[in-house]
């Protein structure tokens, strides 16, 4: 029998009576949901991540995610069919390995893969015949082919014959109940008809339906053009709040009406910049792979730095409006409400809310900042400045000692109305007061 077939037909097996053994790579807020859910649909799971600590805390039951239902992880461990581990050797045990690693931008903000290839460096040295790794994490069109392939090969063995590959990228919404990473379609794609086959196959027992396309490549695509639609509306929409504030429109208000349309159109919400490891991600992956095959993506670009340049924007605005009460920027005392990219989730990466802070005190303004989800700022790959500075308590007291406080995370157990009442001059990037129907007193509430 053709080893292709026998490799396939015995994997395809596994996955059908979930006997599959299989491992994601990196235990994050993309590897961890995903684990468990595998996990929690009937496979025996593993998760493997280099982060001993982490490791440790996943073992013992810890809910190291807060938007987690609690027992989420201890269930998984006393289940039996569920570990977190640090050890590369039992990668050679698994049937099916998922690579769940950051991707980054350099500090030329160029597409980074420098965890994918460290990540697919170990896979090699330990793939044997019949196993089937795919690439999560995102990338540009062609990577997987060019990058993770070629890696994997190494090993003298063969794609699509003595092992299979392909890639289904990542569409985890971290703190959302209401699309979960089961409930969510899984694209699918493979340069080989036996890979995507059981691509699909086994997607399909994790998730409501796995979606499968033509190339591995496609797959790439799919997530770039998911997130760069969601970048260039995301600039759009910022852009018109400036522009309707001058008219004196409240963009929130022409936002909530035209939403009322059934159809041609979609609402995209203003804020004080875009944050996390996909949206501002994803647009530089597509644009660099464009400019690396003779094209171009001249309006992606050109959304990617207006909502870069947002904090900033917001800085000066804040500046600006101080000035307009009789108090400069340079020495005032501001905090900044909320730190997380977005509402009730314990996460810094790519945070405007941190380049707000750090843009203000470039001004001369002196920053504390309050935020449930961190009582004590983290060392982080992105703010590592920001480290063990402490969240400041939300008392009448503290407030009023502010000159501004400037709303840029709208957590949902912040009390706002104590805001409301305290604070001396409240800035609003999120709408949070009208949107909760609470009266803020006098003049002191700026939406921006």
């Amino acid at each position: 029998m053709n080893s292709a077939f026998s490799h396939f037909g015995t994997l395809k097996d596994r996955i059908a009576t979930k006997q599959a053994n299989v491992m994601t790579v990196g235990l994050g807020y993309v590897g961890l949901p995903l684990i468990l859910t595998i996990n929690e649909t009937g496979f025996n799971a593993t998760g493997f991540d280099i982060n001993a600590e982490r490791v440790a805390r996943i073992n013992s039951g810890e809910q190291v995610i807060s938007y987690f239902p609690p027992d989420r992880i201890s269930k998984a461990i006393e289940g039996a069919r569920f570990r977190a581990t640090s050890d590369a050797e039992r990668i050679a045990d698994q049937d099916i390995i998922l690579i769940c690693v950051p991707t980054p931008l350099s500090p030329e903000r160029e597409p980074d893969l420098k965890y994918v290839v460290s990540a697919v460096e170990v896979i090699a040295r330990h793939l044997r015949p019949g196993q089937m790794v795919v690439l999560e994490s995102t990338v540009w069109p062609g990577a997987t082919s060019t990058v993770v392939k070629p890696i994997l090969e190494r090993s003298g063995l063969k794609a699509g014959s003595d092992f299979f590959l392909g890639f289904s990228p990542e569409r985890e919404d971290p703190g959302n109940e209401t699309h979960t990473t089961r409930s969510i379609p899984k694209i699918v794609g493979a340069d080989d008809q036996h890979s995507r086959d059981l691509l699909e196959a086994f997607y399909s027992q994790i998730v409501s339906k796995a979606v499968p396309v033509s190339s591995s490549a496609t797959a790439e695509a799919v997530k770039l053009a998911e997130n760069s639609f969601r970048t260039v509306n995301i600039a759009l929409v910022n852009e018109m709040k400036v522009a309707m504030d001058a008219m004196g429109v409240d963009v929130w208000e022409v936002v909530k009406a035209a939403a009322t349309k059934p159809f041609g159109y979609m609402p995209f919400y203003p804020g004080p910049g875009i944050g996390g490891d996909c949206i501002p991600v994803s647009p530089v992956y597509l644009s660099w792979r464009a400019r690396d095959v003779g094209s171009q993506t001249p309006i992606i670009d050109l959304a990617r730095g207006n909502n870069e340049r947002a904090p900033e924007m917001l800085a000066d605005r804040i500046a600006l409006d101080l000035s307009k009460r009789g108090a400069a920027v340079k020495g005032a005392d501001i905090l900044i409400l909320g730190v997380s990219y977005k509402k009730d989730i314990e996460d810094t990466r790519v945070s405007p809310a941190l380049a707000l802070l750090n843009r203000l005190e470039e001004m001369g303004a002196r920053c504390d900042y309050h935020d449930p989800y961190f009582p004590v700022m983290p060392m982080t790959r992105d703010n590592p400045e920001l480290a063990n500075r402490k969240s400041a308590p939300l008392t009448a007291e503290t407030l009023a000692g502010y000159d501004a406080v400037v709303v840029t995370t709208d957590h949902t157990d912040v009390d706002y109305p104590l805001v409301a009442q305290s604070a001396q001059v409240i800035f609003d990037s999120r709408n949070t007061f009208d949107s909760r129907g609470i009266k803020v007193p006098g003049e002191k509430l700026i939406k921006i």
